[in-house]
Formats: structure tokens, sequence, C-alpha cells
């Protein structure tokens, strides 16, 4: 697990190699990943967008982005979390991650931006 704190919000992710879902031989990785985001702060936000970055051994570097989270744009309370599970296809087995979530202190409107911590997928394909 990695984990980062930007703002009093802190951002947790496990990643998962699923070796059922992929097919090494075809170059198919699947992972998955699960988030956890939660507000350690004083002030009520409310996650608007997020921008991935995310580099395949096999290819360049890749941006996704779009509003919130697989469909929500979650409302954080303090001391509130939000988790999610969402998934990557590499064509390699090697990989990484990295982002951030824009977010909005609901309070007086003030956007910033929170630090999705990089993270490594390696297939257990390469790790023997």
């Amino acid at each position: 697990m990695v984990i980062a704190v930007t703002s009093g919000i802190q951002v947790s992710v496990e990643v998962t190699y699923q070796s059922e879902f992929s097919s090494p031989h075809q170059h198919h990785f699947v992972f998955t990943y699960k988030v956890t985001i939660e507000n350690k702060s004083s002030q009520t936000v409310q996650l608007l967008r997020r921008r991935w970055e995310i580099f395949d051994a096999a290819e360049t570097k890749k941006i996704v982005e779009g509003d919130g989270v697989v469909g929500q744009q979650p409302i954080l309370e303090p001391g509130e979390s939000h988790s999610y599970v969402s998934g990557c296809n590499l064509k390699s087995g090697l990989g990484k991650m990295t982002g951030v979530y824009s977010m909005e202190k609901l309070f007086d409107g003030t956007k910033f931006d929170v630090v999705i911590p990089e993270f490594q997928m390696i297939a257990s394909y390469f790790q023997n």
C-alpha cells in the first residue's frame, strides 16, 4: 500500500494483479486498485475531477482525465472516507500510475489538488 497526504486529505492505494483475467502470451495484463480517500482536515470537501498518468513499459505515457471517480463526486465531511475499486490493462506486466484529484472546500469554494501517490503494477508473471 502507498499513502500520500495533501492538505489534510489522505489517499491510499492497494494494487492487485488479476492473473485469472490476464493473458501474458497475448500481452494483456489486468490490474485492479483500491483507493481510499480520507478527510483528515477540518473542512468538508468534494472530489470534482481526477487526472491519471499511466506508464506502461510497452507504451508511452497515457493521460486519463474526467469528472469524479467511478461515476461519483463524493462529499467527505471531516473524518469520513470514500473507497472505490477500479482497474487498468497494460500491454506489459510492468507499469505504474500516479495522479491528482481536483477537490473543493465546500465552506468557501476553494479548489485544490490532492496527490494520488505513485504505485507500481508488476505482474506476478515477472516476479518469479
